[in-house]
């Protein structure tokens, strides 16, 4: 679970943002970027990450605060599992994916990433998983809140090929899982998706 301090600041967050989306009071916009700055003081504080650049990450977002959307494709051949080694992790594993980009449902979103990230083109099949990052085990926090969607994808074509996220592209049984960027992807997860693709009538798993 991520500790209360970024609950709070994250929370204080969100109310400053929704706060400025719909408030035409000039003090009120006064108020409520003040408690953005408080927000941003506090996670400044509790992280190596400095307030400036938290402060800019604040000030892009915009409009009702709402969770963010990650989406990560599951991908099986021969009984083995696709990961992909992400440069901006030490070179760490995770299953492909990333943010669900505008006027992309998620099923195309997921697909793109796939492809995009190693080389195979795929096709959703089912929703594995809908998570709450905070309750998983990811670390470290972050200061979003954000549903993480995992997708079963059925690989149709396409070679191994790394892109300018990924140096490396390989298929893994349940045994030998590498060590994994645990910000975008844990062992748990994919082990509960191993039982998935031996059980193909599990429901999704959510929370």
């Amino acid at each position: 679970m991520d500790p209360h301090w970024l609950k709070w600041a994250r929370e204080l967050m969100a109310i400053a943002q929704t706060g400025l989306h719909y408030t035409e009071n000039k003090y009120d916009v006064e108020r409520f970027n003040q408690i953005r700055h408080i927000a941003a003081e506090i996670m400044s504080m509790h992280s190596s990450v400095e307030m400036e650049k938290v402060l800019t990450l604040a000030q892009a977002e915009s409009g009702y605060a709402t969770p963010k959307v990650d989406v990560r494709g599951v991908v099986f051949k021969d009984d083995k599992i696709l990961l992909v080694r992400e440069i901006m992790d030490n070179n760490r594993w995770t299953l492909p994916g990333g943010w669900a980009d505008v006027n992309e449902s998620p099923a195309e979103s997921v697909e793109r990433e796939v492809f995009e990230e190693s080389g195979f083109k795929s096709k959703v099949v089912k929703v594995l998983a809908v998570y709450d990052r905070t309750k998983q085990g990811h670390v470290p926090p972050y200061m979003f809140h954000i549903y993480k969607l995992f997708f079963l994808c059925q690989l149709i074509g396409g070679e191994a090929n790394t892109s300018i996220e990924t140096s490396d592209v390989a298929f893994f049984n349940e045994h030998e899982i590498p060590e994994l960027s645990v910000a975008r992807v844990t062992y748990q997860q994919i082990m509960k998706f191993f039982d998935h693709h031996r059980n193909p009538h599990l429901p999704t798993d959510f929370d």
